[in-house]
């Protein structure tokens, strides 16, 4: 498994190949790189580390109906999102990492009922949840099957159904900085982002004609 790649190397790359890059997916590109550089400063700050990715990952794939309709999930975007990557990632540097480097700490994630939306909804008195503990037992056989059949696309939705709701705990006040609570979730989700992110960003640059959508805050001078 090869090593991941840095900030550096990806910031030679783009300024190697950015003349040819459609000017809405440059920008794409030069957000999501600025935000690995910062989170490679953040190493023992797994929550920092862990929202600076999540924000590079914003900037890769978030387009105009994310902020235009509240009818377009965002999760179902992750999903658009991930079957292109996957698609175009001929060297399966995604599979590798799930198979390989990340099956452990993705299955340990996907055992963890902190990060399981249903389980906070039901916590909270919201009605209708009072099952997530079958809905918690259903998903996780939905992810071995996933798993077991090598479908790197619904593995990773699932993966980023839960490291969304981490997301959520993380910027919405919902946890303490640095706490000795839930550490594993916060640290391994931003080492599987650590790896994941350049990837993603690496696969985009070498397929800069894609349509990576048009993102909803351009530069306005």
């Amino acid at each position: 498994m090869s090593e991941t790649i840095t900030h550096a190397e990806l910031k030679e790359k783009q300024r190697k190949i950015r003349d040819c890059f459609p000017e809405t997916m440059g920008l794409r590109v030069h957000r999501a790189i600025s935000w690995i550089g910062r989170s490679e400063i953040a190493t023992v700050d797994h929550d920092s580390r862990f929202i600076f990715l999540w924000i590079s990952f914003n900037a890769a794939y978030a387009g105009e109906s994310e902020f235009q309709s509240i009818n377009i999930g965002e999760r179902a975007s992750f999903t658009d999102f991930f079957g292109k990557i996957v698609s175009l990632d001929t060297e399966q540097r995604i599979d590798k990492a799930i198979w390989q480097s990340f099956s452990g700490p993705i299955r340990l994630l996907m055992q963890n009922r902190y990060v399981f939306s249903p389980f906070w909804q039901h916590h909270n008195g919201i009605d209708g949840f009072d099952d997530w503990e079958h809905r918690f037992t259903t998903s996780a056989k939905n992810f071995a099957q996933a798993l077991q059949a090598q479908d790197t696309v619904r593995t990773l939705s699932f993966v980023f159904d839960r490291l969304y709701v981490l997301r959520n705990q993380l910027v919405h006040g919902g946890a303490t900085w640095n706490s000795s609570v839930n550490r594993d979730q916060v640290r391994d989700g931003a080492a599987i982002l650590a790896f994941l992110m350049p990837v993603f960003v690496e696969i985009m640059m070498d397929h800069p004609n894609e349509d990576w959508g048009q993102p909803f805050y351009p530069v306005v001078t």
